[in-house]
């Protein structure tokens, strides 16, 4: 048997987070919001390129990278530098790597772009330097890089809850076909959190067993994203969007996490080609993508 040549680089996708649906259910003394969300990803979402090299170093690229700030900044660098402390405290040496990141999600546009970008320089760095952590120094790793961090680690279908480290993997959740939209408007997460109404909305409650798109559709349209009356006010173009996705027949549309990127569900990839190309048509200087998510 010929012996495999050892992992030198990595490539991983850090894929799209939707919110079908976000319940915030209440607040913690420390000031963070307790959620209550349906999470799913999409087959779309940056991409990064981890290899052995000789020095540290980090690049971007791609159609959204102009809109990153300052790349010592970059979450996929804390990422980094967290997990070698880390490895370092169990005795494993890791040597420097060359990053390479293609940013082709908007930014701060309520898809999880950045935290997916951590989990997935994480998975391509365990990788590279033929790594694991313990569970708990792994958790912890994840959830000291922000809440939406270890849904995007996971990466499949789920619930979260608590502040988004309480996860439960949704095995029966059918592959969706989306249209995704963004007016390219910055949206405050933190402006949004202080324009609500209310923080202490019922929770998602328990799912129904169901593998069928229609199910799903009937059981998210009983549900709702709490977060976006608020963003609307701030960002009419959201109920716009959600119009123009209503219009091309999407089967349920909303608003993902805290926006301004809004989803279109579709009945088939066919159909979801056609509506984000007729939506370029009418917006071309928003973005629009047609995309499947990822099954159970």
């Amino acid at each position: 048997m010929t012996e495999m040549p050892p992992v030198t680089q990595a490539s991983e996708v850090a894929r799209a987070k939707i919110n079908l649906a976000l319940h915030v259910t209440g607040r913690r003394a420390d000031g963070y919001h307790l959620l209550d969300s349906l999470v799913t990803f999409c087959e779309t979402g940056d991409r990064l390129e981890i290899a052995e090299a000789q020095e540290n170093s980090f690049s971007v690229s791609g159609p959204f990278s102009a809109a990153l700030g300052a790349p010592t900044d970059n979450l996929v660098l804390k990422a980094r530098d967290g997990l070698r402390q880390r490895l370092a405290a169990a005795g494993i040496i890791t040597g420097p790597v060359a990053i390479h990141l293609e940013k082709n999600l908007p930014v701060a546009s309520g898809i999880g772009g950045g935290s997916a970008d951590a989990a997935a320089a994480l998975h391509g760095l365990l990788r590279v330097w033929k790594a694991d952590l313990e569970p708990q120094e792994g958790k912890a790793l994840l959830l000291s890089l922000g809440a939406d961090v270890p849904m995007c680690f996971v990466g499949t279908p789920l619930a979260a809850r608590g502040i988004g480290e309480d996860i439960t993997p949704l095995p029966q959740m059918p592959a969706m076909a989306l249209v995704l939209g963004n007016p390219l408007i910055g949206v405050s997460t933190p402006a949004i959190f202080k324009a609500l109404e209310r923080r202490d909305n019922p929770p998602v409650g328990a799912l129904p067993a169901l593998s069928d798109l229609g199910g799903w559709i009937d059981c998210l349209s009983a549900l709702r994203n709490d977060m976006e009356p608020a963003a609307t006010m701030l960002v009419p173009e959201i109920a716009t969007l959600r119009a123009m996705l209503d219009a091309e027949g999407a089967l349920l549309s909303r608003m993902s996490g805290s926006g301004a990127t809004c989803f279109g569900i579709f009945e088939t990839i066919e159909k979801a080609k056609d509506a984000a190309a007729k939506l370029r048509r009418q917006r071309p200087d928003w973005y629009f993508c047609a995309t499947s998510t990822m099954s159970a």
